[in-house]
């Protein structure tokens, strides 16, 4: 797959990202939520990605298809002909009716059209194979997407270490690494892996710890931050991007601008 002639995003992070897409307004991980996040104006979308029972990545969060589809059973025991039988839009609202669950082949032609940057989630559910994802995805998502439009993140040490390991280069891909709450030694993990960035849940991020990674090599990053005052107190923090359900919400309601 060839990188589209797209304008070409900012290596700089912006204050905002979209989280699964415009997930305020559209089904998560979806190619509509996608869509809704650029007509609003965002330049980078976050999205989870993993396997099909028949090896197939798609853009999806949970091991499971009840929360998000008219379908129940394990992604892990879907085929992607089956997958696609599924409505994955009318749980959200009725004018979605008919979604169809995204391959990763799908979205990064999408978001190569539109020009946005990726920040990909290797999401390892229980009892996945982290090895077997990044073999799925890593180099799909490499010859797609340029390295400066592109931050590739899990929880998963082991995701994480085996893409390092295929790609040594950190310009060539940029890792991030993601805690709900950071250890004390999130210096060494991000040393090792030689990471681009720091992927914290907000709720668990002290003035402090935020202070102390935002003078680090690496960016940080804040999720899911939806209340502009948290915006604004990360901010000053030195939080580089807050990946919210809905950016433009913030910045609306934000003194911050941009």
């Amino acid at each position: 797959m060839t990188p589209s002639p797209s304008p070409p995003v900012a290596d700089e992070l912006p204050c905002t990202m979209a989280h699964r897409g415009l997930s305020a307004h559209a089904p998560e991980n979806t190619l509509s939520a996608v869509r809704a996040a650029h007509e609003t104006g965002a330049r980078w979308i976050e999205l989870d990605v993993q396997l099909l029972g028949d090896g197939t990545p798609v853009i999806w969060h949970d091991g499971d298809v009840k929360r998000c589809s008219n379908g129940r059973g394990r992604l892990r025991d879907l085929s992607l002909a089956s997958a696609k039988t599924l409505d994955v839009g009318s749980w959200f609202e009725a004018k979605f009716t008919g979604e169809r669950m995204a391959t990763l082949d799908e979205m990064l032609e999408l978001v190569n059209e539109l020009g946005l940057g990726l920040n990909l989630e290797l999401k390892v559910n229980r009892g996945r194979d982290a090895r077997a994802l990044v073999e799925a995805v890593l180099p799909r998502v490499m010859e797609a997407v340029p390295a400066k439009r592109l931050i590739l993140s899990s929880f998963d040490a082991v995701a994480l270490g085996v893409m390092r390991t295929r790609q040594p280069d950190p310009e060539r891909l940029r890792l991030g690494i993601l805690y709900q709450r950071p250890p004390r030694n999130w210096a060494d993990d991000a040393a090792r892996l030689e990471a681009y960035s720091l992927h914290v849940d907000w709720r668990r991020l002290s003035a402090r710890t935020a202070q102390a990674m935002a003078a680090s090599p690496y960016s940080l990053l804040c999720y899911t931050v939806n209340d502009p005052r948290v915006f604004e107190r990360l901010r000053a923090w030195g939080v580089a991007s807050a990946i919210s359900d809905d950016p433009g919400r913030l910045l609306r309601q934000s003194r911050i601008a941009g």
